[in-house]
């Protein structure tokens, strides 16, 4: 399964395991730690897939999203959300703002894997 995936987390540790287990299944990961890099990111690299935190300093997963889903450079690449906010209101304002998936912190490797293999 070669993929190209951006990773953005603003935690260090969350960023590494997610970027652990979808290398174990032979995507080219690439990482950012904040809403305005993982624009630029998304834009240079093209990734086939992004998996977005929400809750990030100065902008959050949502508006990063946001941004994503209504720029024409990334609109098409889907967005799954890697989230502590596991709530029913929460994936469903997540879907609201572009989001093709969730996935709620602690998070499995199966879980990850079965979200890359739903939107891509």
């Amino acid at each position: 399964m070669s993929k190209k995936v951006l990773v953005v987390d603003d935690s260090a540790v969350d960023q590494a395991n997610i970027k652990s287990v979808l290398s174990d299944v032979g995507c080219l990961v690439i990482t950012a730690s904040n809403g305005a890099d993982a624009i630029a990111k998304a834009k240079s690299e093209k990734p086939s897939v992004i998996f977005l935190d929400v809750v990030m300093p100065n902008m959050d997963g949502y508006e990063t999203c946001r941004m994503l889903t209504q720029d024409p450079d990334t609109k098409d690449i889907p967005v799954v959300f890697v989230t502590s906010k596991g709530q029913k209101a929460d994936k469903i304002w997540g879907q609201l703002q572009g989001a093709k998936g969730h996935v709620a912190k602690p998070f499995t490797s199966d879980e990850l894997i079965d979200q890359l293999k739903a939107v891509g």
